[in-house]
Formats: C-alpha cells, sequence, structure tokens
C-alpha cells in the first residue's frame, strides 16, 4: 500500500511539472494564466466605459456640432440630463437591422463561399489558402485569402448603384449612423458570448485554450486561440477584415456623399481622408496574408476585445475624421492639404517598406538583400507546447536597424495626417492619433514582454543590438 501511494504521488508529481511545463511554455504566447487585480480592474473598466466612449462621440457630433466638451459640461452645469441627451438619441429601426443583417450576411458569403481568384491576375499579389503561423499547441492554421476580392466586389457594386442603379442613396450609412451602432453593438456582445461559449464546450483545439476562472478576463481577452466554425470561417480573420474594414472605406464615401449633398461640393479635407485611409485599407487587404503573421493572430486569443472591438470600436472610432468633416467641411490651403499628403504617403512608405523587409526576410529565410546588402540578424529559439523547438531569426538591418517596431512609426505619421487634415478647431479628430499611439506604444510593451519570456536570453542580445522602440535615439 505503501509503494502505491508513493507511485500515486510521484505521477501527481508528474502531472502537475507537465501542467506547469504546459502553462509556462504557452504563456509566450497570448493572454494571461492568472489575473492580477490591476489587470482586472482594466477590463472591468474597459467593459463599462468602452461602449459609453464609442456612444459619447458619436453623440457629440450629431447632438453637439463634434464640440467634445460641450456635453460633459452642460450635464455638469445641470443644462442637461442624461434623460434629455438620450431621448434626443435615434433608437435602433428594423431599416437599420436589416441593412446590418444584410451587410454581415453578404460579407460571409464572400469570404466563405467564394474562393478566391485574384491571385490568379494579379501580378505580386498572394491569395489563396495560405498557411498561418504556429500556434501554442504547435498546431498550424489553413486560411483562406480573398478579402481584397471581396473589397472589390464590395465596392463596385457601391459604385454601380451610385452610378446606374439607384437602389438606396449613397448616404445611407450616415443617414443611419446611430442606429447601425445598435446593430454593430448587438453583433460584437452576440460573437464575444458566442466564442466564449464555444471555448468552455466545443473549442476548435483545446490545447490552444486559456482559462483563468475569473469570468470578466476570460470574457474580455478570450479563451480560445483561433474559434472557427467548420473548416474556413476564422473568426479572427472575419471579423477584424470584413464588416469593419471593408466597411471603413464605404463609410468614408458616404460621408463624402452627404457633405456633397448638404454643400454642393466635397472638400478637399475630405478627399485627403478619403484617399489616404483608402490606401490603408487597400494595403491591408493586398497583403492580407502577411497579416496572418501579425499579434492578432499569432498571439492574441478571440474575446470581447476583438469581437466587439471589430464590430464598434473600429468602424466607428477610426471613422471620426469623415464624421467630423460632414458637420465642420474644411477647406484647405493648397500648402496644407499638400503637407497632409505628403506626411500620409512618407507614414504609408515607411509602414509598407518597414513590413516588406520582414515579409522578405521571413520568406527568404534571411537570403536576401536590404538595402543593397545582406541582412544582419540574430538567430533564436522556443518551445511550443509539444515540447517541440523552433527556431527564427530576429532582423538587425534595414529599418529594423532603426528600431525595433519602426513600422508602427510609419502608422502613426499616417495617423497624424488623417487628424491634420481636419484642421485645428476642434479636438475630436484628434482622437485617432492620441489612441493609436497609447495602442501602438502599448502593443509594443505587450510584444517585447512576450518576445522576453519567449525566446529568453536571445531576446538580450537582440534588444542590445536594436536599442530604440519607435524613435531611433529617443524611444
Amino acid at each position: 500500500m505503501a509503494t502505491h501511494q508513493k507511485r500515486k504521488l510521484a505521477e501527481g508529481r508528474k502531472h502537475q511539472n507537465m501542467q506547469n511545463d504546459t502553462k509556462a511554455s504557452q504563456g509566450q504566447w497570448g493572454r494571461a494564466w492568472e489575473v492580477d487585480s490591476f489587470s482586472l480592474a482594466s477590463i472591468l473598466f474597459l467593459l463599462m466605459f468602452a461602449p459609453l466612449t464609442v456612444y459619447y462621440f458619436i453623440m457629440s457630433c450629431t447632438h453637439y456640432q463634434c464640440a467634445l466638451t460641450d456635453p460633459l459640461l452642460d450635464l455638469l452645469t445641470g443644462n442637461k440630463h442624461l434623460s434629455d441627451i438620450w431621448n434626443r438619441t435615434p433608437m435602433l429601426t428594423y431599416r437599420a437591422a436589416g441593412i446590418y443583417f444584410l451587410w454581415v450576411t453578404f460579407q460571409v458569403v464572400l469570404y466563405v463561399f467564394i474562393p478566391d481568384f485574384c491571385h490568379k491576375f494579379l501580378p505580386g499579389y498572394v491569395g489563396g489558402v495560405q498557411e498561418g503561423a504556429v500556434t501554442p499547441a504547435g498546431v498550424v492554421n489553413k486560411y483562406e485569402i480573398n478579402g481584397l476580392q471581396a473589397w472589390i466586389i464590395t465596392h463596385v457594386l457601391w459604385f454601380a448603384n451610385a452610378s446606374c442603379f439607384h437602389f438606396f442613396s449613397p448616404t445611407i450609412i450616415f443617414d443611419n449612423w446611430i442606429p447601425l451602432l445598435w446593430c454593430a453593438n448587438i453583433l460584437g456582445y452576440a460573437v464575444s458570448t458566442l466564442a466564449m461559449i464555444k471555448g468552455y464546450f466545443f473549442p476548435t483545439n483545446a490545447k490552444d485554450c486559456k482559462f483563468t476562472g475569473n469570468f470578466f478576463y476570460d470574457y474580455m481577452m478570450g479563451i480560445e486561440f483561433n474559434p472557427r466554425i467548420g473548416k474556413w470561417f476564422d473568426f479572427k480573420l472575419f471579423f477584424n477584415g470584413r464588416p469593419g474594414i471593408v466597411a471603413w472605406t464605404l463609410i468614408n464615401l458616404s460621408f463624402a456623399a452627404k457633405q456633397q449633398e448638404l454643400y454642393s461640393e466635397v472638400t478637399n479635407s475630405m478627399i485627403l481622408v478619403n484617399v489616404l485611409q483608402g490606401i490603408y485599407v487597400l494595403d491591408f487587404f493586398w497583403n492580407e496574408a502577411w497579416y496572418l503573421k501579425t499579434i492578432d493572430i499569432c498571439h492574441d486569443h478571440f474575446g470581447w476585445y476583438l469581437g466587439w472591438g471589430d464590430c464598434v470600436w473600429l468602424p466607428y472610432l477610426y471613422t471620426l475624421q469623415g464624421l467630423y468633416l460632414v458637420y465642420h467641411p474644411v477647406q484647405l490651403c493648397t500648402t496644407h492639404a499638400i503637407g497632409v499628403l505628403i506626411l500620409g504617403l512618407l507614414g504609408y512608405y515607411i509602414f509598407r517598406t518597414t513590413n516588406h523587409q520582414k515579409d522578405l526576410f521571413r520568406r527568404t529565410n534571411g537570403n536576401c538583400r536590404i538595402w543593397g546588402k545582406k541582412p544582419e540578424y540574430i538567430e533564436c529559439s522556443y518551445m511550443s507546447v509539444d515540447g517541440t523547438k523552433y527556431y527564427s531569426k530576429l532582423m538587425t538591418s534595414g529599418f529594423w536597424g532603426w528600431a525595433r517596431h519602426f513600422n508602427y512609426t510609419g502608422d502613426l505619421m499616417g495617423s497624424l495626417a488623417y487628424c491634420l487634415a481636419c484642421g485645428f478647431e476642434h479636438i475630436l479628430p484628434y482622437f485617432y492619433i492620441i489612441y493609436m499611439t497609447i495602442l501602438l506604444t502599448h502593443r509594443c510593451i505587450r510584444d517585447e514582454h512576450r518576445c522576453s519570456s519567449k525566446y529568453g536570453k536571445d531576446w538580450k542580445r537582440y534588444t542590445a543590438a536594436v536599442p530604440h522602440r519607435l524613435l531611433p535615439g529617443i524611444f
């Protein structure tokens, strides 16, 4: 009996060690295993106030001509009560619900049922079935890359309707903006709840799930790493790219159409916002296969943070410049307009070239030339949950020798250009650059904390070789 008991204790210790090893290894990716009090407080704050923030911005435009502080001043001085503002807010309508249902359904059809054909005739475009990065459990998922195709089909139909068919007004999105906000919130909460239930009861891959035991954290940050329905419907890829980013350019076009309707012209500032943000959207879909290697797909679990954020936060707050320009049309002087255009294009050039250098380096395993020279790099290793050892190379030349996240620097330059196109009368359109600065700085810190855990001493060698995060010589 004593021998049997010792064997059970030994097996128990072995099982516990295996769990600890799994946690340690998988802890290199994604969200945490355990929740500290600060993280929980942050999660609760975001769950409560992020939806209110979106409503506040949109309501400031519709009720207060985009004066961001006026609603708060009205409430603090007693001129208005919350009920007064709420009673003036358009509610959910059957028309908006029908529009939104048809929109999401159409994007699902384009995503799931129409294989990509763009890669067959567009030189340099990578579409069709592509492999993603290895997951913590050692799984390599396959994706149908057809976002560019979905964007083209959607916009061809949009312009065909505007010029020929006239089934609906090009201002339809602006005219139903707040009722559509309620629809987007319903979908965002529904898909986040579904993802959590799925993670508990029928996960796509149980080894790629993380449970903290804290309901709010698990709901916010997600349980499943890559939740899927069937073979091809991937929650992350669809919700990040299709309802939100395909809609981004349509939303801006609707705002431009409303400006034309109200003022009989489209200002150069609105054109700049449409062009610069349109370039960013097209870049996303042209490089959708590259997106499979980014932090969203490779590290984040799918929860409310991505589900609600993709449905509500992205389409409503990333388009504030266009919305602002409907209420405050700005005709920029030639010098200002050219300056904004140059800043936006330079930011895009840095963003795209930096990412291209990294992608070329990965695809060729370092057997390429960056700025006419063979790239320099540091070789690293890491372990997956199943104990398999993998090797990576971290480039230390080209733009990646200037700063560890120089692609984010280009992204921030483009973000600032969108805001500068709106002039200087109100702070509201500048929310985007403030938010993106916080978001990308936080991403830098998150990514580097994860890489430090993942690569250990190799990461210290890398940071010694490339000491700055975003701005060479400064930060």
